[in-house]
């Protein structure tokens, strides 16, 4: 009987190794894995390279810092990959002080390359940034009258994401907003990791709102995360 949900959050965390690339889906704090993130910090896996829509907050001193700022602080990220780094945030002081390395990516280039990972394509040109600092190094064609540049796919090794509904086999609902970049990062890590709102029987999720289906992730609940095999 295929079952995808694990008992426990060391259980869900136990194939993230230290050096590996990982997807963290979310847009703000909407679709954001926040559980896998503190079982993340907690697992002590370093040395990551962080693949984020964005790297964080503006920090508040003497506030409190969680998730992706947390494990920024706790220096466990050698680099992130992210459309946006804000000056006065953790992960802009770790740049900064040259503690981090940083490589952004435009927002919708930065979607793209995750998907095409998902798809198996390993590369594509696009006009975004043609002209700029972001085409410095790359390949640059002319498609149409306009320079495109080579943009290569960004697959991780594990993605942390969350769903509205899952059901053993692993298939997956989003809820409204929430879906943003969690069912590419599904599709794009070796491993996928899901925390998930509610758990369903099989059979029992509305077919056309499967947006993931089993084969790609994994499915989990509120306190059992579960692993893609």
């Amino acid at each position: 009987m295929i079952d995808k949900f694990v008992r426990s959050m060391a259980e869900a965390m136990n194939g993230i190794r230290d050096g590996a690339t990982v997807l963290i889906a979310g847009f703000g704090d909407v679709g954001m894995p926040n559980a896998l993130l503190d079982g993340l910090i907690e697992q002590g896996a370093g040395n990551l390279t962080v693949v984020v829509n964005s790297a964080g907050r503006v920090h508040k001193p003497g506030a409190a810092t969680q998730g992706i700022a947390r494990l920024i602080e706790l220096g466990r990220v050698r680099k992130v990959i992210t459309s946006f780094v804000r000056a006065q945030s953790i992960a802009g002081d770790w740049v900064r002080d040259g503690r981090m390395e940083a490589e952004v990516v435009p927002q919708g280039t930065l979607a793209e390359r995750i998907r095409a990972a998902g798809a198996g394509v390993p590369a594509f040109f696009t006009p975004t940034g043609a002209g700029t600092l972001v085409a410095e190094g790359k390949e640059v064609r002319t498609y149409n009258g306009r320079p495109c540049i080579l943009e290569e796919a960004l697959p991780g090794d594990v993605a942390l994401v969350e769903a509205w509904m899952a059901d053993r086999w692993g298939n997956l609902v989003f809820r409204d907003a929430s879906r943003n970049f969690n069912p590419i990062m599904a599709m794009a890590g070796a491993l996928t990791v899901v925390q998930t709102h509610h758990i369903c029987d099989v059979g029992q999720l509305p077919a056309n709102e499967i947006v993931t289906p089993g084969s790609s992730s994994t499915a989990c609940c509120m306190s059992r995360p579960a692993i893609q095999s």
